[in-house]
């Protein structure tokens, strides 16, 4: 895999990190704003709820890749402690290509399920009749992006850019 390529999914696992963290600021923000709404002005509005959900949708499928690729998910490492070794670097491979095989597989499925309702033209229950599609893209788009990101942190644990960290105290 050359270096553009990895830069490349890098920099989209990046922007989709950077975007997810936008989204779930404006969560907070539209909450506040339904909170303020409904029960100071006694005035509920009837599209914070939708777009809400939405926004956490993507926000939580789009942050998937970036987590990987900054190892920011819960690692427990028992046995290979040392970031350099053989038993580490196999360990690593293992546990990324689970991470791919489930990704593949929610990616499948949210793919078909995305294609179903957008060509049926479904759409939320709710005031707004928002296409279902907008929150069902989020899973095959989250889960694609997090299969290229776990490749390409296999090609990164063998060429020794992994962002390894031995699990000994003080070694982080």
């Amino acid at each position: 895999m050359p270096k553009v390529v990895a830069a490349t999914v890098d920099g989209v696992s990046e922007l989709f990190g950077i975007i997810a963290g936008w989204m779930f600021f404006a969560v907070g923000i539209f909450v506040a704003y339904e909170v303020f709404m409904r029960y100071v002005l006694i005035s509920p509005t009837v599209w914070v709820d939708e777009i809400a959900r939405i926004f956490q949708v993507w926000g939580t499928f789009a942050a998937t890749a970036y987590v990987l690729r900054h190892r920011q998910h819960i690692i427990i490492d028992l046995m290979f402690r040392y970031p350099d070794t053989l038993g580490r670097r196999l360990t690593e491979t293992f546990s990324l290509l689970v991470v791919v095989f489930f990704s593949c597989v929610a990616a499948k499925y949210g793919w078909n399920l995305w294609l179903k309702s957008t060509l049926a033209g479904h759409t939320t229950d709710s005031y707004l009749a928002v296409p279902k599609a907008f929150t069902q893209s989020a899973i095959w788009v989250g889960f694609g992006l997090l299969v290229m990101q776990a490749l390409v942190e296999i090609y990164k644990v063998w060429t020794g850019q992994a962002r390894l960290h031995s699990s000994e105290p003080g070694n982080r």
